[in-house]
Formats: C-alpha cells, structure tokens, sequence
C-alpha cells in the first residue's frame, strides 16, 4: 500500500493489487479489511475513514496525531485472509422493495435468466455497502459472490426518482434523490437513503449488509 499526504490532515491510502492478494480477494477487499481494522481499533485522533474502490481517506486531529504516528500505525497492521473475514460493528439493514424497475426484461436478457431469476437473484443476495459516491446517501453495494456485469445503459436518463433501485457493473444501488443516471433499474423503495433530520442521515454506512426484500 502507498500512503500518501492529502493537505495537512489527511492521508489517502492506495491499496494494490498485492494488498489484495494478501487478503485472499481484490483490493477492494483489502481497502475494507483496512477500514475495518482502523475502525475498530478505535486510535485517539483518528476522526474519519472514508474507503473508496481502491482507496481509504483517512482524516485525522494533528493535536493528537502527526503523519508519522499514523504511519507507524498503518505500518503495524497485517493484510490476511483473516482481517478480511473479521467481525465488525456492521449491521445488517433489510430494504423494502418492489421489483418493478423498467430495465428488468434487459437485465434478464443479458444475464440469460428469466424475470422472476433476475428478480431471485438479486434479493436472494446479501450486499455489502462497499463505499458511498456520486451523491449524499448512494452507496455502491457488492454482492457476497460473483453475480453478474450489467452494462450500464449508452444514453443514461436525466431523471431518475429517489429510491429506485439500480444495477451497474456487479454493484446494486438505491438512488437517494431524484438525478440523472446510466444504472438498469429494477424497482423501487420507500426507504429513504438520505435524511438529514435522521442521527445518521445515510441509512448505510460501509461495511453494512445489505438485503432487499421483495414486497408486493
């Protein structure tokens, strides 16, 4: 891994094909094995971990902790298989949701599955909030096997309501507010992903399991 200044409190962490390795999987793998560690090693002067695909920010208080002590605290943690399966503090949140997205009948084509498989499939699948992105609440969600690579659409549409429920790529996501978008669309939840007058205004953060729960 490479850690890297990013102003005068923070450092951002490029995880590596090798770090991956090291964990038994890819290096977005690695980049959770890494934010759960630091998480939970609850370090005084450690204020946030922000992961990303192949990234982790780390934002820390400079009264407390020089980029030097944090390198010798990132330096003491060891990438294995095991950081990757350890325990965390996660929850698992069960999301409400009915399947009728417009892209359905695409992604079943594409996937050589029928409708109701694709619809099987996808809520039979325990997610993983891997990282947020692209707007306040959307969080980019892995599957906990291989699945499948779903195109994302060549013209995306400019408007596409909160709380759809979308494939790209082997992640799922749940639109947190009405914005353009090249994601297929299964369906949709009432759930809102984003409310600023919640404790946590996100409903995920990373490392939580995530499930869809078919309703009519």
């Amino acid at each position: 891994m490479l850690v890297k200044p990013c102003g005068d409190r923070a450092v951002i962490i490029d995880l590596l094909e090798e770090d991956g390795a090291a964990v038994g999987g890819s290096v977005l793998d690695a980049v959770l094995a890494l934010n759960r560690s630091l998480v939970g090693m609850q370090v005084p002067g450690i204020i946030d971990t922000v992961p990303a695909a192949q990234t982790l920010l780390v934002t820390f208080d400079t009264s407390l902790m020089t980029p030097g002590n944090f390198t010798e605290i990132i330096s003491s943690i060891n990438l294995t298989p095991a950081l990757r399966d350890a325990g965390s503090s996660a929850e698992t949140i069960d999301i409400p949701m009915v399947y009728d997205g417009p892209d359905l009948e695409a992604v079943a084509q594409h996937t050589g599955l029928s409708v109701n498989q694709v619809i099987e499939t996808h809520s039979n699948t325990v997610w993983t909030a891997a990282f947020g992105g692209f707007a306040p609440g959307f969080y980019y969600l892995i599957p906990n096997k291989p699945l499948w690579d779903i195109p994302r659409l060549e013209t995306p549409r400019t408007k596409i309501p909160a709380g759809t429920v979308a494939v790209a790529g082997e992640f799922s996501a749940v639109y947190p507010q009405q914005s353009p978008g090249g994601w297929q669309l299964l369906g949709t939840t009432d759930i809102p992903m984003w409310d600023v007058d919640r404790w946590q205004p996100s409903l995920l953060k990373p490392g939580d399991s995530v499930r869809f729960v078919q309703v009519k």
